[in-house]
């Protein structure tokens, strides 16, 4: 892991900020919300320049960086502070370069680091979230204790890849992947809300925390496949035996609002979980999701947290009906270049960056 104080010594010498991300993801609203706080972009590329972002120009990296592959941006560190880059992480950038590598990445980048470890371990998330008071599903240890529909998910964030239920455990066989770490959780019947918070230890005012204030950007549910239609093909057991299996992969995302009686249980559960980050390992940054499921008792359970911007803030690069009421037109990218803007002016920015 990087130090603040290697951090603190590189930012000594950043004036005019270069906001990068890997061209993936919600890189769109990261370079869009940047340019509107007058930053300077970078997309880092894969094998090639992207050619769809020549479609959005006012999201449109200024310049490009192309490399091989992910470990390959680990090399180009001196050259990325030499431009004064800060580096803006996404689900994509952590999860293709590997939480340990991206850990060691030697330059400045927006949020604290630490919260990696627990973040990609899913019994420290789970530690972190129960602790903090927040309802999770129950725990499954072995498969043979499976005496209930569960869902079972693999560690790290693949965009709900490989994800399955299973009612027995010779379900469970079938599905599972070998030499994969996954974590097992009942199944709760409900509705599933995807929540955008944002923590800012720099705030003065808002929903006013131990220290700094939170913010809910926006919610959104998750298009899944082919989970979300193969409910026309009958009960899953008949789909079985077509030799089809439910999967829970993300390809797209829909705005919701709560109803208003549940926004001060989604303000506790998310300030919960970060006053206890502050006990735990510093505090959490910036954005983060917590991953919910909504029973019809009207009860919130917490099934994962993604501690940066999550894809579902895609909606709402225009703003959504919650940040409207701060401040219109206001996106998770944005707000993230509006943090970096303002710890500039205050001459904060370590306190932010790690």
């Amino acid at each position: 892991m990087v130090s603040r104080r290697a951090v603190g010594s590189i930012l000594d010498g950043y004036e005019n900020l270069v906001i990068a991300t890997v061209c993936s993801h919600s890189s769109l609203q990261i370079f869009h919300g940047a340019r509107q706080e007058g930053f300077r972009t970078l997309g880092i590329a894969i094998g090639k320049r992207p050619r769809f972002y020549d479609a959005f120009p006012l999201a449109k990296p200024d310049d490009f960086l192309i490399v091989d592959s992910y470990a390959d941006i680990l090399d180009q560190a001196d050259d990325l502070v030499a431009k004064q880059v800060v580096t803006v992480p996404h689900g994509s950038f952590v999860e293709y370069m590997g939480a340990e590598v991206f850990a060691k990445l030697r330059i400045p980048t927006f949020g604290n680091r630490e919260v990696l470890k627990w973040e990609s371990d899913r019994e420290k998330q789970r530690e972190w979230l129960t602790s903090a008071g927040v309802v999770m599903p129950t725990k499954i240890v072995r498969p043979e204790d499976i005496d209930r529909p569960v869902f079972v998910k693999y560690y790290g964030a693949k965009g709900g890849r490989g994800s399955f239920i299973a009612k027995s455990a010779e379900e469970f066989q079938e599905s599972i992947q070998p030499g994969m770490k996954y974590a097992i959780q009942e199944y709760v019947v409900g509705t599933r809300y995807y929540i955008h918070y944002f923590y800012s230890p720099l705030a003065t005012t808002g929903y006013m925390l131990s220290r700094g204030a939170l913010e809910m950007l926006g919610i959104d549910r998750r298009d899944e496949a082919n989970i979300d239609e193969m409910y026309k093909l009958g009960a899953q057991e008949s789909v079985r035996k077509m030799g089809l299996l439910p999967t829970f992969v993300v390809t797209g995302n829909m705005p919701v609002v709560l109803r208003e009686s549940l926004l001060p249980k989604a303000f506790d559960m998310g300030e919960r979980v970060i006053e206890r980050s502050m006990e735990l390992f510093g505090g959490m940054i910036g954005p983060f999701c917590l991953e919910t499921i909504v029973t019809d008792q009207l009860e919130f359970k917490v099934f994962e947290i993604s501690t940066r911007i999550v894809a579902g803030t895609n909606l709402f690069i225009a703003g959504s009906p919650y940040s409207d009421l701060m401040e219109e037109g206001m996106s998770t990218g944005r707000r993230i270049a509006r943090e970096i803007r303002i710890a500039q002016k205050q001459g904060r920015l370590a306190d932010i960056l790690s």
